[in-house]
């Protein structure tokens, strides 16, 4: 098997991804709309679904996600060229335990 084909064939664990895909407006678009769809119809802030452009070029969509993860005690450090930083009671977390903190809050679990 050539390397190519190996690499093909390895499934990387979303940890390992999150380690890659980088942050920025990317992970804060994938944020906009697991948001926008598990805060659909609860009390907390539900931000809108946002590309990465609009990331870019938009401070109030950056501000919209922003306040759909405080309205669940998240706080998000934005970055454009590396990976968010996210924050629960004073402790800075994984972008995976930012995701489950919200599952479990909201008390709904989403599939990919």
């Amino acid at each position: 098997m050539d390397t190519k084909e190996k690499i093909a064939d390895e499934v990387m664990s979303d940890e390992e991804l999150e380690q890659i895909a980088g942050g920025s407006n990317l992970e804060s678009s994938d944020d906009s709309k697991f948001l926008n769809t598990l805060l659909k119809g609860t009390s907390y802030h539900q931000c809108k679904q946002y590309s990465e452009n609009d990331l870019k070029d938009d401070l109030e969509a950056r501000m919209d996600v922003l306040l759909s993860w405080g309205s669940i005690g998240v706080e998000v450090k934005l970055s454009d060229n590396d990976k968010n930083t996210y924050i629960l009671n004073g402790k800075e977390i994984t972008r995976a335990e930012a995701l489950a903190h919200a599952k479990n809050l909201v008390g709904k679990h989403l599939t990919k």
